[in-house]
Parts: structure tokens; sequence; C-alpha cells
């Protein structure tokens, strides 16, 4: 896994000497939750990262980046569970101009996520890890689709509506798997 994901931070670098590639600072809120599983509830929490456009033309671009991210889900009265992760999404993006200074953009495709941390707080009191056999024990690996809109304003700022479904069970045994939507602005440099 490590050998992975440095090959892909490597890769993203190799080709910010493109001059196609453009790099952005990205925050946001999301809200998640996890599919298959009726109880809980969505959590409210963060997205922060860097991101890449390579763009081919005008119109069609690759769109990645390394995102901090928040997901989970709470079931009331009983505890908060916070997972954080490295989201690394690889994007095929659409661009159309709807004024002068202002795009449309639309994009989807995969995402690979990989857990970092996190805990489960409990509502009466005392907590756990969310990975490692001493905790909730949840996959460290997450594999879904991601899909979005957003603007692109001055080619500078950016606004984006993105949601994320998962693939990949959270844990053992179970039929639950992550889910979000996140609102976020950016900067381009």
């Amino acid at each position: 896994m490590k050998k992975f994901l440095m090959t892909a931070v490597l890769g993203m670098f190799a080709l910010a000497g493109f001059s196609q590639v453009k790099w952005d600072a990205r925050l946001g809120v999301n809200f998640s939750n996890l599919t298959g599983d009726g109880d809980t509830k969505a959590l409210t929490g963060f997205t922060l990262g860097v991101g890449m456009d390579y763009g081919f033309n005008e119109s069609w671009s690759l769109q990645s980046g390394l995102m901090f991210t928040s997901k989970g889900c709470k079931e009331k009265d009983a505890y908060k569970a916070r997972p954080i992760y490295l989201d690394i999404p690889i994007l095929a993006a659409y661009k159309f101009n709807i004024s002068d200074n202002t795009k449309f953009v639309i994009n989807a495709g995969p995402y690979l996520a990989f857990g970092l941390g996190g805990k489960v707080k409990y509502d009466g009191g005392g907590d756990d890890k969310c990975f490692g056999d001493d905790g909730w024990d949840m996959k460290r690996f997450d594999l879904g689709i991601q899909y979005g809109i957003g603007l692109e304003l001055s080619d500078r700022y950016l606004i984006n509506l993105t949601g994320q479904n998962g693939f990949i069970d959270v844990a053992d045994g179970g039929d639950a798997k992550n889910m979000s939507f996140a609102i976020g602005v950016g900067y381009r440099f």
C-alpha cells in the first residue's frame, strides 16, 4: 500500500512539468453515512487537500488530488464513528463556458481511500480506534465512485458539489459501505 501511495504522489508531481497542469487547494464540509445500515444517521465532517487538473484541451481534463476526509456515521444514543481517510480521486472532467469568466464542470471516476485513523466515541463515555485489532477493526482500504459538479470562476476560484459511493464493506461480515456528499471551495494557483 505504501508503494502504491508513493507511486501516485510521484506520478502527480511528474505531471507538474507539463504546462497543462494546474494545482489548487481545497476545503469543504461533508455529510457521510454508511449504506446498508438502516440505523445510522449522517455525520458532518471535513475535507481538505490539494487538487490537480491536467487539461487535454479546453473541454476535457483529468482531475486528481490528495484529500484528507473524515467519513463515518452516528447512531442516536449509542456512538459516533469518525474515520479519517486519504482520498485519491481519478476523475474525467468535462468543462464548458456559461459566461466569459465562468465554466461549469462535470466530473466522475473512481476514488481510492486509505484509512489513516479516527475514533469511535460512545455516548456513555469512552472511545475506540476505527482501524486496528484493538478497536472497531474497520478495513483501511476503500474503493468507490466519485462524481460531482462545480464552477470555475475566473480560472482561480472553485466551487464543488461532490458525491462518493464506496464499493467495499467497511468491516468484515457487514454490508455497510461509505457514502458521502461534500460542498467545497478551492483556490487555483
